[in-house]
C-alpha cells in the first residue's frame, strides 16, 4: 500500500468583490491506494472545494496535487483531460447525462476512447448497470428514468472503465433510504472488486460511516483526520 492521491498546502482563494475568501486554507492530506474517504464538515467547510482541487476540475491557487504519482495540479488541459480519462471516474450530484443517448449508451460514453468495440462497450456498461439494478432500463433516456434511476446510470458510468480513483460528491444525494442502502453496498463491491481508491463528499453521517478515512473539514481547514480499522463491510 502507498499513498494513492497527496496533497501539500493545498490552498484556494476566491475574489469576492474586493475580498478574498479562502475556500481552502492549507490541506495537507494522504490518501492510500484502496482505500474509502469520506470527507465531511458543515455547508461551506471546503469540502466541494477539496474535491474538485482533488480530481482536477478547478486548479489551486497555491499548493499541489499528486494523484498516483502524478502532479495533477501542474498539468495542462490536454494533459490533464488525458490523465482523467485514464485513471478518474467521478459520480457528481446533477447527473450529466447526455439526454439523447440511452442508458446504456451513458454508461459506456467513457470507454470511447478505449480502443474497444462498441459491442464490447455496451457490454461492459450492461455489466455495471445490471449491478446498479437497472438491467430492464439499458434501453431508456433520461427522461424516461426518474433522478434516482438517472443517478444510478451515473455511478454505472464512473466504475465502466475500472478506474484507478473514484471521486463523488454527495452520490447518493437524489435516492430514497432503501436505494441508497443498496447502490452503496453496490459500489463498496465494485471498489473492492476492483482495488479503487473511493474519495466522496457527503453530509450524511450514516454514508460517512462507511469509510476507513474520515477527513472532517472547518473553514477550509482539516480538523480531524481519522483513520478507522473496523472493516468497511461491518458498517453497511
Amino acid at each position: 500500500m502507498g499513498a494513492m492521491i497527496r496533497t501539500e498546502g493545498l490552498k484556494k482563494i476566491y475574489r469576492v468583490g474586493r475580498e478574498k475568501v479562502a475556500a481552502l486554507a492549507g490541506v495537507d492530506l494522504e490518501i492510500e491506494k484502496g482505500e474509502i474517504c469520506c470527507i465531511v464538515g458543515q455547508s461551506g467547510s471546503g469540502k466541494s472545494t477539496l474535491l474538485n482541487m482533488l480530481a482536477g476540475l478547478e486548479k489551486p491557487t497555491k499548493g499541489t496535487v499528486v494523484i498516483a504519482g502524478k502532479k495533477v495540479s501542474s498539468m495542462d488541459e490536454e494533459r490533464l483531460a488525458l490523465f482523467r480519462q485514464e485513471n478518474l471516474g467521478f459520480i457528481f450530484q446533477s447527473f450529466y447525462l447526455l439526454p439523447q443517448l440511452t442508458a446504456v449508451e451513458n454508461a459506456a460514453l467513457p470507454l470511447m476512447f478505449s480502443g474497444m468495440s462498441k459491442e464490447q462497450r455496451e457490454k461492459r456498461a450492461m455489466r455495471e448497470l445490471t449491478v446498479m439494478g437497472l438491467g430492464d432500463r439499458a434501453g431508456h433516456k433520461p427522461s424516461e428514468m426518474s433522478g434516482g434511476q438517472q443517478q444510478r446510470v451515473g455511478i454505472a458510468r464512473a466504475f465502466v472503465t475500472r478506474p484507478k480513483v473514484i471521486f463523488a460528491d454527495e452520490p447518493t444525494g437524489n435516492l430514497d433510504t432503501h436505494t441508497t442502502e443498496q447502490v452503496m453496498k453496490a459500489m463498496l463491491d465494485r471498489v473492492s472488486k476492483y482495488g479503487i481508491t473511493l474519495v466522496m463528499v457527503t453530509h450524511e453521517p450514516s454514508l460517512a460511516a462507511v469509510g476507513n478515512r474520515i477527513v472532517t473539514l472547518r473553514d477550509g481547514k482539516i480538523i480531524s483526520n481519522e483513520l478507522r480499522e473496523k472493516p468497511v463491510e461491518e458498517e453497511v
